[in-house]
C-alpha cells in the first residue's frame, strides 16, 4: 500500500468512527469537548489543552430516545447529536458547547442542557445577530470569553493569550491545509473520489487539529506530485449543510461525478476564512467570526442584492464545475427559504442545478439516484 493510500484509509477509518477517536483521546488522558454546529470558537477548547471533537449527527442512529426532547421538526443532525448524548455513544464527553445560530439549536441547546443534567456541563454560546458593529464585535467577545471561564473550568487550567495565538496559529495552518486539499482534490479527482473527500474532511471535526492538519500536509504533497487528471466525467459544486453519507456519495462515483469544490458547512465553510494574528487573540476570534460571510445563518446586510447566490454561481464557474448539486437539509427554514433566490442567481448565470432533499435517516436513496443519473446526463451533454 502506497503511502498516499495509508493516509486515505487512516483518514476514512477517523471520519467513520468518532467514539474510537474519543476512547484513543480519553486513554491518553485527554478532556475532550463535544461541540456542535456551527461557527464555535474551538480555539479556545484547544487552548485549554483539551480536544475539541465534532458532533453534527449521525447516518448510522435512529432516533429513539431524543424524541422526549425534540419537536419533530427539528432537523436531524439537532435530533441524532442529541441522540448520540442520550445513547451513550459520546458518554466520555467532559462537557459540550452548543451554539444558537439558527432557530433549531437556539431551544435546542436547552433541550442539552435539560436532558445532560449533572452527567456534562453544558456551554451556551449565542452569536450576534449583527456581527459588524462595533457593539457586535464586543457582543462575541462578551460570549468567548464566556466560553473561556466555562472551559477552565473543565481543564482546572487558565487559558493565557499565549495558548491562544498558539492555537489561532495551529488553526489557521489547519485552514490553509484543507483549502489547498480541496484544490488538489478538484485536479486529483481520479483518486480523491466524493467518498474519499468526504472522509479527508470529516476526519477533521474527530482529530487534534496539529494531528491532523501534518497528516494533510502529507498528503497534500503525496496528491501534488501527480500530474492533473484529464477527468473525462462530469464535475459539480456541491452546496448545503452536510453531506457525509457514504452511500449517496457513492451514486456520484457511479456516474462519474466529481466534487470540484463546495459551499458545504460541515466542509469548506468551516476552514474559509482565518482568524487575524494579533496581540489580541480574542478580538481575533471575533473578528474571524465577523469576516465570515456568505452563510444562510449569517446576517447579510446587502441580502436583497443577492450575493450569497451570485458568490456561489461565481464558485461553479471558477472550479470548472459543470452545475451544481444542492443538498437541501429536511425541516431547515432557512435553507429552504434561501433557496429561490440562489436559483435566481443560478439561472442568471445559465448554470444547472439540481436540489437533493436529504437528511441523516435516509436508508432508501432510489430517488436520490435517479434524480443524479438524470443530472448527469444533462451536464454531459452540455459539455
Amino acid at each position: 500500500m502506497s503511502n498516499m493510500e495509508t493516509l486515505l484509509q487512516e483518514f476514512a477509518v477517523v471520519a467513520a468512527s468518532p467514539k474510537a477517536q474519543l476512547k484513543k483521546y480519553k486513554e491518553q488522558g485527554k478532556k475532550v469537548i463535544g461541540v456542535l454546529p456551527y461557527y464555535a470558537p474551538e480555539e479556545l477548547v484547544y487552548a485549554a489543552g483539551m480536544v475539541p471533537m465534532g458532533i453534527w449527527g449521525t447516518n448510522n442512529k435512529t432516533i429513539s430516545k431524543a424524541k422526549e426532547y425534540c419537536a419533530t421538526f427539528y432537523c436531524t443532525i439537532a435530533q441524532l447529536a442529541l441522540e448520540m448524548l442520550l445513547d451513550g455513544t459520546m458518554d466520555d464527553l467532559d462537557g459540550i458547547i452548543t451554539p444558537t445560530i439558527c432557530d433549531t439549536l437556539r431551544p435546542m441547546s436547552q433541550n442539552f442542557r435539560v436532558s445532560m443534567g449533572d452527567k456534562m456541563p453544558v456551554i451556551f454560546l449565542a452569536h450576534p445577530q449583527n456581527r459588524f458593529a462595533d457593539w457586535g464585535i464586543k457582543f462575541t467577545m462578551d460570549q468567548y470569553h464566556d466560553v473561556k471561564k466555562q472551559l477552565e473550568k473543565i481543564a482546572s487550567k487558565a487559558i493565557t493569550p499565549e495558548d491562544l495565538k498558539e492555537a489561532i496559529k495551529v488553526y489557521n495552518r489547519s485552514r490553509r491545509a484543507r483549502r489547498a486539499f480541496t484544490k488538489l482534490a478538484n485536479e486529483h479527482c481520479d483518486v480523491i473520489t466524493p467518498t474519499k473527500r468526504m472522509q479527508v474532511l470529516k476526519a477533521a471535526w474527530f482529530m487534534l487539529k496539529d494531528e491532523y492538519t501534518e497528516k494533510l500536509e502529507e498528503l497534500n504533497a503525496e496528491l501534488a506530485k501527480l500530474p492533473v487528471c484529464d477527468w473525462k466525467g462530469t464535475k459539480v459544486v456541491t452546496s448545503g449543510i452536510i453531506c457525509d453519507n457514504p452511500q449517496l456519495l457513492a451514486i456520484f462515483e457511479e456516474n462519474n461525478i466529481a466534487i470540484a469544490d463546495d459551499d458545504v458547512a460541515h466542509e469548506s465553510r468551516a476552514f474559509r476564512v482565518d482568524a487575524p494574528e494579533t496581540d489580541d487573540p480574542m478580538h481575533d476570534l471575533a473578528e474571524q467570526f465577523k469576516n465570515l460571510d456568505y452563510d444562510v445563518l449569517l446576517y447579510d446586510p446587502a441580502s436583497a442584492e443577492n450575493r450569497r447566490g451570485e458568490f456561489v454561481a461565481d464558485l461553479v464557474k471558477k472550479s470548472g464545475a459543470q452545475g451544481l448539486v444542492l443538498f437541501m437539509q429536511q425541516f431547515c427554514d432557512p435553507e429552504e427559504m434561501e433557496y429561490p433566490y440562489l436559483k435566481k442567481a443560478l439561472d442568471a448565470a445559465d448554470i444547472p442545478h439540481v436540489k437533493l432533499g436529504i437528511d441523516q435517516q435516509m436508508r432508501d436513496f432510489g430517488q436520490v439516484k435517479t434524480s443524479l443519473q438524470a443530472f448527469a446526463d444533462v451536464l454531459s451533454l452540455r459539455a
